[in-house]
């Protein structure tokens, strides 16, 4: 289940969103200003945050920088200001996206699944399975706690289904991606391989799955995208 972090001192707009994150199948977790949000976000993973401008102690553009200074998450800011110079100084902290006061929920829910499904894609170096970082340059994988380390070509086979969650590839595709095209070796191979990511995982289901396409090949779907 992902974690969303709605920080705003208005408490009216926390349990707005509260009821409507969670009936989509988040958990929320809510904060009141910026300095308590930074806070929770070192005891707990946080998969997105929505983050109001104006809040005491630490302001939403403050909150913004720190997060993208700290974590790979995507982030909203939610604010009455309207004026093109505030949503500059918004993307120059880095958010995602950028919503003004008064909204509708139900645009707001577009906007955090738009962010969602662009995160599951991959970066040059890092691709996302919800709670799981795959991290391409280093060759780990992180859940947030504790860092996976793979034999590399299961590390290899698991980035490049990963890169393209839905997208089917045939065992001779992968043969080739990830073994090279003067591999002479048998494509049960590919099963092999699969078969173990399957074992080292098996504690990631709510993460991600790799289906079996019979006659085919494989693909990673994303849990509850």
């Amino acid at each position: 289940m992902k974690k969303i972090l709605v920080a705003d001192d208005d408490v009216h707009i926390r349990t707005l969103l509260r009821h409507v994150l969670t009936r989509e199948g988040y958990l929320v977790l809510e904060a009141g200003d910026g300095r308590e949000a930074a806070a929770l976000m070192k005891e707990q993973t946080v998969d997105l945050a929505v983050v109001d401008v104006m809040m005491p102690h630490m302001d939403g553009l403050e909150l913004c920088s720190y997060i993208r200074e700290t974590y790979d998450i995507p982030v909203i800011l939610l604010t009455a200001r309207q004026q093109l110079s505030d949503k500059e100084q918004g993307y120059l902290r880095g958010t995602d996206d950028y919503v003004t006061k008064p909204f509708e929920p139900e645009e707001l829910l577009f906007r955090i699944k738009a962010l969602f499904r662009r995160y599951s894609i991959a970066s040059d170096d890092r691709i996302r399975l919800n709670s799981l970082v795959i991290d391409r340059k280093n060759y780990e994988i992180s859940d947030g706690n504790d860092v996976l380390l793979l034999p590399v070509k299961e590390f290899e086979l698991l980035a490049q289904l990963a890169q393209y969650p839905g997208r089917l590839f045939s065992r001779s595709e992968l043969i080739e991606l990830v073994w090279g095209a003067d591999y002479e070796g048998d494509e049960r191979t590919v099963d092999v391989h699969i078969k173990r990511l399957r074992q080292r995982f098996s504690d990631y289901q709510n993460d991600f799955t790799i289906r079996t396409v019979r006659g085919i090949g494989y693909k990673v779907d994303m849990v509850n995208t």
